[in-house]
């Protein structure tokens, strides 16, 4: 007799009311003919200001749709890290509300976790995107792999499928300034990799902004490692460098030719050079400082305002 296993799907959603019922037919025909399997769907509402909500309250008479509603919108990896302290599954899988992870693709890293993996990933190709968003991608994921100490790849993102020993070692990582494609890299343990198409949106608009965008990398940039710090220093020491270097141009200048009134445009390059170089120490120490001082306080990474799954599986 096969062994029914349970999985889990984890669902945040942000004003998506245009998308949750087709989503959630979706669902039901991409699980219902998976034999050997019996799903909990766990939507998470971080906040919507829409009638997403009012929606998932609908579809939840069906017993295995369950919601969280947040008590603010907290963003996104709070969110999902609220859905996998919820999940009772031997595995999980993280996908956006949108359609653009298509639920067609579950039976297939259901097939490579069988096999054994702890990490199933669904790798988006890029084809079909605007040039310029692809090249400043690709561009940012060179330049951030070479600053960072965990490795991220372009295409993957929080569409995957993960063990229970996989989730657990996410659950014990509890910083509250949390990365999440960062963090899955960091575990480590078996991955393989399926490929998808990438999808327009059904409706609704896109979530990030550039500038969401922009903190987001920066995020990524700051979470994994302290070598903007050692930049600053390298920095230092070769301005130190140059600087020594121009005082002894000076100084001979002096002894062969006497002493000339400084010019102005030495003195002003040399006063915007060290400004800038100090106001961008300074911001990059900041954001460390501000990371540590959230840190400390151990705030709860969200807080539950309604759901209908048992209290002891969510924080209060």
């Amino acid at each position: 007799m096969t062994k029914t296993r349970k999985v889990s799907l984890i669902i945040p959603c942000y004003n998506e009311e245009a998308t949750l019922i087709k989503l959630y037919d979706e669902l039901n025909k991409s699980t219902d003919n998976l034999a050997g399997y019996v799903f909990e769907y766990i939507f998470i509402d971080d906040g919507s200001r829409d009638r997403t909500f009012e929606i998932l309250k609908q579809i939840s008479r069906d017993g295995k749709v369950n919601y969280i509603k947040l008590s603010r919108n907290f963003g996104k990896e709070s969110a999902m890290f609220a859905g996998l302290e919820a999940a009772k599954g031997e595995a999980v899988i993280i996908m956006d509300a949108d359609l653009q992870h298509p639920p067609e693709l579950i039976a297939d890293l259901l097939g490579k976790y069988e096999q054994g993996f702890d990490q199933v990933v669904a790798k988006r190709t890029r084809d079909g995107e605007h040039k310029g968003r692809k090249l400043i991608t690709q561009l940012y994921y060179k330049v951030i792999n070479r600053f960072i100490d965990v490795e991220l790849n372009d295409g993957f993102g929080d569409f995957r499928l993960l063990s229970r020993k996989a989730v657990n070692a996410l659950l014990a990582l509890q910083e509250t300034n949390r990365f999440s494609k960062g963090l899955f890299s960091w575990i480590g343990f078996e991955t393989a990799t399926i490929e998808f198409t990438n999808r327009v949106r059904e409706a609704g608009q896109s979530k990030f902004s550039f500038r969401g965008l922009l903190n987001y990398a920066i995020d990524g940039l700051l979470s994994f490692n302290s070598k903007p710090l050692r930049l600053l220093i390298y920095t230092a020491l070769g301005i130190l460098s140059v600087s020594l270097m121009y005082i002894l141009y000076i100084l001979f200048g002096v002894l062969i030719s006497g002493i000339e009134v400084p010019g102005y445009f030495t003195l002003i390059s040399a006063i915007l050079l060290l400004s800038s170089v100090q106001l961008l120490s300074i911001g990059v120490l900041g954001e460390y400082i501000g990371r540590i001082y959230i840190e400390i306080k151990r705030r709860p990474n969200y807080l539950v305002d309604e759901t209908n799954i048992d209290k002891d599986k969510t924080n209060d």
